[in-house]
């Protein structure tokens, strides 16, 4: 990375930060397919990471991987009306086999290569998965079934963000199938679980968990629980779902099991994912106007040591001692960066561009010291880098890592609480908020569709869920927000990605 040029700050445009920080630190770049992206390899490392600490949680769960096809008959995508008139707009659609070339060299789907049926490139899998799982289940017995498959899906969008909402993108879709109603709701709430433990546990990302509504809830679900993150421009991003399916699909495909008793009975299924999306949320939740910040646990680079030299028998010592401090540092990822033609300003800036955590400045005075110059991604108070005796930086720095996600989180979680809203119950005052700051405003809901659209097409706010327990307001909103009718429910509303 040779460009140095300053990025354009948050409060300048938070949108032009935003692309500019992804392109910048190498997370992805633009495809020539218009919508698609290419995620480079910094940024698919950092995606292996998230990828590979869920799927170890989806297996001590229970689940097992499998794959099923990209192409899905059409007519499998009827069978469900209300998953059908989701994703209808969105549906890529296969119709020929081949090409064939014209008199002046141009290429056309071949006319007698037409499929009697045309396929839909996959953009969710419910419909040929349950296909398969009802050719699999004929008694109780065989349940349940806990599936899960990384793949890639197809969702034709008019308006794309890289990371945020592409044309392609990289995701997991859980599917599962149970013997009972309640069976299923345990796995779509235990499911939800796991995504939030992720997202805090790991992002450093704090969510707010519950419930959508009726007209936010996925196509074809009994009910879906959502993630909700707080971006640092006040705007809500749904980081992962969850859905209790029912036994809608189930019916349609004919997913059906002998119970204990004999009787016949259709299966209840769950769906569950979450994408790349979580990638676009990550540089949103934690970046600054100096670049990423990557939270410890899923940092490609956790620690970068950068040697100082400035003859060549100096550069074997340093580079020496530098290998001793990677062996030393054992278990976390660590990366010297021995370039010869970069100075080390340079350095600094890439690597604080892309956001690795520590870096360690080594160089021949120091190592006469027995020294090291440590210099955390966001400074502790005002210092931005400390001389410390290398047995000290060594021996700390797995702790050293910990507080750092430790301070990410807490950070995190508190702009969030400061642009979160209570008490509001004049609907002015909440367009206001929404024209303004945004955030997140918790408020009474009487459960209509007329409130419900009313807010979204004079705002462009939308209720990202009902919230749990231990989100709600206490005491609860007495009246709805928008008709001053009893409140029935509280919701969270804000303008979203």
């Amino acid at each position: 990375m040779s460009n140095e040029k300053a990025l354009t700050t948050q409060a300048e445009d938070f949108s032009a930060w935003y692309n500019e920080v992804v392109l910048k630190a190498e997370l992805a770049d633009y495809s020539p397919v218009r919508g698609c992206m290419v995620i480079r390899p910094y940024g698919y490392r950092l995606w292996e990471l998230m990828r590979d600490r869920l799927d170890l949680r989806f297996k001590e769960t229970g689940h097992q991987n499998a794959y099923f096809p990209l192409f899905i008959p059409q007519s499998f995508l009827e069978r469900e009306a209300e998953h059908v008139e989701g994703f209808a707009k969105e549906a890529a659609i296969v119709t020929h086999t081949r090409l064939k070339a014209t008199d002046d060299g141009k290429l056309i789907p071949d006319p007698a290569s037409k499929l009697e049926e045309p396929l839909i490139v996959r953009p969710t899998s419910e419909t040929i998965i349950y296909e398969m799982f009802s050719k699999w289940v004929q008694s109780y017995r065989d349940l349940p079934l806990l599936y899960n498959q990384w793949a890639n899906v197809v969702r034709w969008e008019m308006r794309t963000r890289l990371f945020l909402r592409t044309t392609e993108f990289l995701w997991q879709e859980g599917h599962t199938a149970h013997a009972s109603h309640d069976e299923a709701e345990a796995e779509t709430r235990q499911m939800l679980g796991v995504y939030r433990e992720f997202m805090e546990g790991h992002l450093a990302m704090p969510v707010v968990v519950g419930q959508k509504s009726e007209s936010e809830k996925f196509a074809g679900a009994l009910r879906t629980y959502t993630c909700e993150a707080m971006m640092q421009d006040n705007r809500a991003l749904q980081n992962g779902t969850s859905h209790n399916l029912g036994q809608n699909f189930a019916k349609q495909f004919e997913l059906k099991f002998a119970s204990e008793s004999g009787a016949e009975e259709f299966a209840w299924n769950t769906s569950w994912g979450v994408s790349t999306r979580m990638v676009g949320g990550l540089v949103m939740t934690h970046g600054d106007d100096k670049g990423l910040v990557m939270p410890p646990r899923v940092a490609p680079i956790q620690v970068v040591i950068v040697p100082i030299y400035r003859k060549d028998d100096e550069r074997e010592l340093v580079m020496a001692k530098a290998a001793e401090i990677v062996a030393a540092l054992s278990g976390i990822r660590t990366h010297v960066d021995d370039r010869d033609k970069l100075t080390p300003g340079a350095k600094f800036f890439e690597w604080e561009m892309k956001g690795v955590p520590f870096r360690i400045e080594i160089g021949p005075k120091d190592i006469a010291k027995g020294q090291v110059v440590l210099a955390r991604r966001i400074p502790e108070g005002e210092e931005r880098k400390q001389f410390l005796p290398e047995a000290e930086v060594l021996g700390s720095m797995a702790q050293r890592l910990e507080d750092y996600h430790t301070f990410l989180l807490d950070r995190a979680r508190a702009r969030r609480d400061e642009n979160s809203h209570r008490g509001i119950d004049s609907y002015d005052r909440f367009r206001e908020i929404m024209e303004g700051p945004g955030g997140f405003v918790y408020a009474g809901w009487c459960e209509s569709s007329e409130c419900e659209e009313k807010v979204k097409e004079e705002t462009k706010a939308t209720i990202r869920c009902l919230p749990f327990e231990e989100f709600r307001s206490d005491p609860a909103p007495a009246k709805c927000l928008v008709c001053g009718a009893d409140a029935t429910t509280e919701a969270v509303w804000a303008k979203a990605y």
